[in-house]
């Protein structure tokens, strides 16, 4: 009896360490490491809102013949707040070179108000294109495991980054250079 209380409390200690590491550095994505060419992505209309940075509208993600990085986040997120500083600067480096956007899968009009989301773009200094995705059709288009999440998509279409939990603005650059990079060298 003691020997299977012994392993149970190895096999719990195991399970905490693990979900721990995920929530501190996010679920490992296919694309974190490969550098396999993935397949261009259908094209998605993402509806966008008035907010700081962003006009009422919509947008498609990817955009046409230009790199894309998509922030995916939640206003309950913590580490999506936490992350704000880090895509702030990831967008004063490279936000001219990639259609920078971020998207919110939450019921916007039923779980929280657009109201509720501008006020939170504004708290956090948010200054680029804001997007909602109700139905998370985006989110399953991409995989997204968790948020934050981030895509960086380059001008064929073709996703060359992708990683989930909090990120440093080094490794979001990093991420984006990779759609900068890849774009026009296809073939290769």
């Amino acid at each position: 009896m003691r020997r299977r209380d012994v392993l149970a409390g190895i096999g719990s200690l195991g399970v905490i360490g693990g979900a721990g590491a995920v929530a501190i550095y996010g679920v490992p994505s296919v694309n974190d490491e490969s550098d396999d060419e993935s397949e261009p992505v259908d094209p998605f209309t993402v509806e966008t809102i008035e907010a700081p940075g962003s006009e009422a509208g919509e947008v498609r993600v990817p955009a046409t013949n230009q790199p894309t990085f998509v922030d995916f986040f939640a206003t309950w997120c913590d580490a999506c707040s936490e992350q704000m500083p880090a895509l702030i600067e990831a967008h004063d480096r490279l936000g001219d070179d990639v259609l920078f956007i971020s998207v919110t899968n939450e019921a916007v009009g039923r779980s929280v108000t657009e109201a509720k989301v501008v006020d939170w773009w504004k708290d956090h200094n948010g200054n680029w294109t804001l997007g909602i995705d109700p139905t998370a059709e985006l989110s399953a288009q991409y995989a997204i495991t968790g948020i934050p999440y981030a895509v960086a998509i380059d001008a064929s279409g073709r996703v060359q980054w992708s990683a989930g939990g909090r990120k440093s603005t080094d490794e979001i650059v990093d991420g984006i250079e990779r759609a900068l990079e890849s774009d026009g060298a296809e073939g290769e």
